[in-house]
């Protein structure tokens, strides 16, 4: 296949035994509320945790974590590039954090934002989505920046494994406004939404009312929780995409629970918030880290429900 030509979509049967990801999510969500557990070992975390900055540091940061957020929180979503300095060893922590956490059944979402064109997407895919790849998460974060469907070998193979993806939408930071906000009521950042509402559609049917959590489609989208009325100046129906949300922001960021409400208007219970360092900070024992998360889902659950 040349390098620069994407595959059209084919059809799509599922991985036998799995549940497609928006379900499985949607189900997590619903019992322990709309919070992702970001593991993000910050070397200064490291420091503050008393722990080396190491291989052995980063594991035990990240097992620590896990600790406190299985059976509480509905993911955790391990920072891939806070593990890359740490070179194979790195990666050989990450590879046991998510085996640990398919143990612990706790959904995980790799937060790498690959993005690429034809065989070098078909490689990212089966790294992160593969069946077999030790580096294999629930869903992993993308980036439609070379084009939406340049992401087709990993959306197609997302849907044959039963995982997911969440492709950067609208982001927070600042810099993001140059591109994504990009012809205003025609946004980039639409431009987005709507295919990503398109492959849903295509996995499940097109029509009918916006997904319920237990029937979330598997393609969702990361929104910042900080983006303030930037879907209503853009005019961007998040209810039509009719998948996850992942809302990277909350916590010490400065989104609060009961503000996420009016950014995400009637998409709010598609919204899966994203804490890292207001949880993070607790550690390293695991109790003060557990009740740092239950507090965070309680307050989530609350306001987005």
């Amino acid at each position: 296949m040349p390098e620069d030509t994407a595959p059209a979509p084919g059809p799509v049967t599922p991985a036998p035994g799995r549940a497609p990801f928006g379900a499985r999510l949607g189900a997590a969500m619903d019992e322990h509320g709309p919070l992702c557990v970001g593991i993000d070992p910050h070397p200064g975390l490291l420091d503050a945790w008393g722990l080396p900055r190491s291989a052995e540091g980063l594991r035990r940061f990240a097992l620590t974590v896990l600790e406190a957020a299985a059976g509480h929180a509905a993911a955790i979503k391990p920072q891939v590039a806070l593990f890359e300095p740490y070179g194979a060893a790195g990666f050989a922590v990450l590879e046991e954090l998510l085996a640990q956490a398919r143990s612990a059944e706790l959904l995980t979402v790799a937060d790498a934002k690959r993005g690429d064109i034809g065989s070098t997407m078909e490689a990212y895919a089966d790294a992160w989505l593969g069946e077999g790849s030790p580096l294999a998460a629930d869903a992993v974060t993308l980036s439609p920046y070379l084009g939406f469907e340049s992401l087709r070998p990993a959306l197609d193979l997302a849907a044959r494994t039963g995982r997911g993806t969440f492709v950067l939408a609208l982001t927070s930071n600042p810099e993001g406004r140059s591109v994504q906000h990009v012809g205003g009521r025609e946004s980039v950042a639409g431009s987005v939404c709507a295919a990503a509402a398109a492959e849903n559609d295509r996995l499940r049917g097109s029509g009918g009312e916006p997904a319920a959590r237990a029937g979330l489609g598997s393609c969702g989208l990361v929104v910042g929780a900080t983006v303030g009325s930037a879907l209503t100046e853009l005019g961007i129906d998040l209810t039509a995409v009719r998948g996850p949300l992942l809302a990277p922001g909350y916590g010490a960021q400065g989104a609060r629970a009961e503000e996420l409400p009016a950014v995400f208007g009637a998409a709010a219970g598609q919204v899966l918030a994203a804490s890292s360092r207001a949880i993070l900070r607790r550690g390293p024992e695991v109790p003060a880290l557990r009740e740092a998360v239950l507090r965070s889902a309680g307050e989530l659950a609350a306001a987005l429900d």
